[in-house]
């Protein structure tokens, strides 16, 4: 018999639509031209490139010229922070972030620390929200950029990106209309469901993904409001301005375009669909199972995420758990990188390692059906009884201190971030 499968890890990557597929076949096979030549067979892989960033544009709410091209929303997190550092290095060193920002944001921070670039982060609420009056305080003469995620990918969690963006403003203008700090957001998580208008936003640059809205991997792109000035952290032929150089991937481009503009049309409908069967996910786990903590703000999040922690087991064996039922979800907890570090946006929400290494996502989409819940409301309580009773923890729901030994939650070895660090 086939084992049914569920997949409910739509934060990680969402399913090409086939009619996205279709708009960019042409381009793979007939018209393959580099949209960088001059004759006619190239000028028809520019039209496309043109079509796609006029889409982009439209649901921006920007001009064609304000976006660019990437290979990914990592490759867009490090033009806008390293390009800002490094273009206005001698205006400034200081960049303020938040505490739940993209690995590709937090890693490009770590790399300009070592240049010299102060690192502010800011740190959240036990909601997952970032506070805007933190912002006020930390922004100063030599802010070159102020970056805060719209939505984390682990809790969901909306930030209040117009409130930050509004603050950043008025520093501006309060010291005489400077363009510094330039307000970035992350948007990749959120632009499947939330309004990423980036007038209404007030922000400067944005980034995006397309594989996050049911369009292809490997492409990502930046919004770049006019007059904002990055240096280019990939060199070549200068193409889209000279800010991201390399042959356009027309296929890519055209499906991130049509992507786009589908997700817009359906935004509406696709966010009703899956807050309703998140909500109902979630009020049946809640009911049938007890001591069960919600991660992030219970109303502040995006309507298809739901991240929970399941009280005395390992997120990991849920998951391989729900695996053998074909039930694809993921995990915040340590064991999900060779590293073994623990979800450091769940750490900085204030949980302790126990209640970050019982964490468990699940995140809907637009295929996701009734009977995909019903069938894991079905399976999901019977595995957390059978884990629980094979595990050696006992944890209470409102104690957040450590009462165990981490060892428990990874075979007998001790997690790396509570390893000592040997004498140089």
């Amino acid at each position: 018999m086939k084992k049914r499968r569920v997949y409910l890890d739509n934060a990680s990557t969402t399913p090409l639509d086939p009619r996205v597929l279709r708009a960019m076949e042409p381009y793979f096979l007939k018209d393959f031209a580099n949209p960088s030549t001059l004759y006619e067979f190239g000028r028809i892989a520019q039209k496309a490139v043109r079509r796609s960033l006029e889409k982009i544009a439209s649901v921006l709410n920007c001009l064609p010229e304000e976006f660019i091209f990437t290979g990914s929303a990592t490759e867009s997190d490090n033009l806008a922070i390293i390009g800002a550092a490094h273009e206005h290095k001698k205006e400034g060193n200081r960049i303020v972030i938040s505490s739940l920002e993209h690995k590709g944001m937090l890693t490009a921070c770590f790399a300009l620390e070592k240049e010299g670039f102060e690192i502010i982060k800011l740190p959240v609420g036990k909601d997952g929200l970032v506070d805007p009056e933190e912002v006020r305080k930390n922004i100063n003469d030599k802010t070159i950029i102020v970056s805060v995620t719209m939505a984390d990918s682990e809790t969901g969690t909306l930030q209040p990106i117009s409130a930050i963006a509004s603050i950043v403003k008025s520093f501006r203008e309060n010291n005489g209309n400077k363009k510094l700090p330039y307000i970035h957001t992350d948007a990749s998580q959120a632009a499947a469901y939330a309004n990423i208008d980036v007038e209404k936003l007030g922000v400067d640059l944005m980034t995006l993904s397309a594989h996050k809205m049911r369009g292809p991997k490997g492409i990502g792109g930046l919004y770049v409001r006019r007059g904002v000035k990055l240096s280019p952290v990939i060199y070549g032929g200068g193409q889209q301005g000279g800010l991201r150089s390399g042959t356009e991937n027309v296929p890519a481009i055209v499906g991130f375009g049509e992507a786009m503009r589908r997700n817009e049309i359906y935004k509406k409908k696709n966010s009703d669909h899956v807050k309703r069967l998140r909500d109902t996910l979630e009020k049946g786990i809640f009911k049938s199972i007890d001591k069960i903590v919600l991660n992030g703000h219970p109303i502040k999040r995006l309507p298809n995420f739901l991240n929970i922690s399941v009280l005395d087991i390992e997120g990991e064996s849920m998951l391989l758990e729900l695996d053998e039922h074909g039930i694809m979800v993921n995990t915040g907890s340590a064991c999900n990188s060779e590293s073994l570090e623990p979800s450091y946006v769940l750490t900085a929400l204030h949980n302790s390692y126990e209640f970050v290494h019982g964490s468990i996502r699940f995140t809907l989409g637009a295929d996701t059906k009734s009977s995909d819940i019903t069938h894991v409301l079905k399976l999901f309580p019977k595995i957390v009884e059978r884990l629980r009773k094979i595990s050696p923890l006992s944890l209470s729901i409102n104690d957040k201190k450590t009462v165990s030994d981490p060892r428990a939650f990874v075979g007998g070895r001790t997690p790396h971030f509570l390893r000592k660090k040997s004498s140089p």
